[in-house]
């Protein structure tokens, strides 16, 4: 057994906002193991949110390069301070590693950093990453990048490169209609955080994986567990239809629309019946790392319907 610290408590109820003694329960019960703990509590519905994804441990920006309109690369650079990452330095050389990224045939950060430096074919990227930790006087790391092409690719920034988004498309050109149109999407992305771009994209183990939870959280409830198992049914696979809704972007409601309704898809249909998105990227400073709790969709969210 695992001995369960005060500081493994702290961490479990700051990620989650359960309860302390919930907390040393879960961590007791899965032998310390601190995302086993995170599913217990989600399953006894002890955790009030998971906001694991929204606390930053790791500071930085996302910056984006586009090659004419048809691919694009994003790439997030870590620092250790804000105070670094607000830094022109820093931006310019991030900026440099985007374009780095956008001309790489890299397949992962490790082979980009064994790459000569664009700007400097005297240097591989990592040694000028060194360079700039020694001149910045702080750890940076490269910490991830991915591309995206098709017919139109447009990319949206958020909070000085707090979140970069990208979004690729095919069918209808990339005239200025289009773009708008990619950019407004670029928007509800980076505010709504979808995870799937269409119903048929959702694999069946994230479906699984959900029902499950969403059944032991009415087996947890006295109220609820009481149900008939039809019942029960029914009302789990409304409510999987319901996140559904929210983590597939074609059937999200479109943040800007006036009557509060009309979905992305409907969106997108207004512009050209022949526009379809292929791929959307999308970067958080810290995503998937313990992190400050900043509510940046949010903050997108209200930008865009001001």
């Amino acid at each position: 057994m695992a001995d369960i610290t005060a500081a493994m408590v702290k961490e479990l109820r700051e990620s989650t906002g359960a309860g302390m003694m919930d907390c040393k329960k879960a961590l007791a019960e899965t032998n310390g193991n601190m995302e086993e703990a995170v599913e217990v509590l989600r399953k006894s519905g002890a955790a009030k949110a998971e906001k694991k994804a929204s606390r930053i441990a790791a500071e930085g920006i996302c910056r984006v390069a586009i090659d004419g309109d048809k691919t694009a690369a994003v790439v997030e650079v870590n620092s250790e301070t804000d105070f670094v990452a607000k830094n022109e330095v820093f931006q310019t050389f991030v900026e440099g590693v985007a374009r780095q990224a956008l001309a790489s045939g890299a397949s992962d950060v490790d082979a980009l950093l064994e790459e000569k430096w664009n700007e400097d074919v005297s240097k591989t990227v990592k040694e000028v990453l060194v360079d700039k930790t020694a001149t910045i006087g702080e750890k940076l790391s490269i910490r991830r990048f991915e591309k995206a092409s098709g017919d139109c690719v447009v990319s949206y920034l958020h909070g000085g490169g707090r979140i970069g988004v990208v979004v690729a498309a095919d069918g209808a050109g990339a005239d200025a209609s289009v773009k708008e149109a990619l950019t407004n999407v670029a928007m509800q992305i980076a505010a709504m955080s979808p995870r799937f771009i269409a119903d048929s994209d959702v694999d069946q183990a994230y479906v699984d994986h959900e029902t499950e939870i969403l059944k032991a959280q009415m087996d947890a409830d006295p109220k609820e567990a009481a149900k008939p198992d039809n019942v029960k049914q029914g009302i789990i696979k409304g409510r999987v239809n319901k996140l559904l809704k929210e983590v597939v972007l074609l059937d999200q409601a479109y943040v800007r629309a006036e009557d509060g309704k009309q979905t992305v898809a409907q969106y997108l249909a207004t512009v050209s019946k022949d526009l379809k998105l292929t791929k959307f990227i999308r970067y958080e400073v810290g995503e998937g790392m313990e992190k400050k709790n900043e509510d940046f969709a949010a903050e997108v969210a209200a930008q865009m319907n001001a």
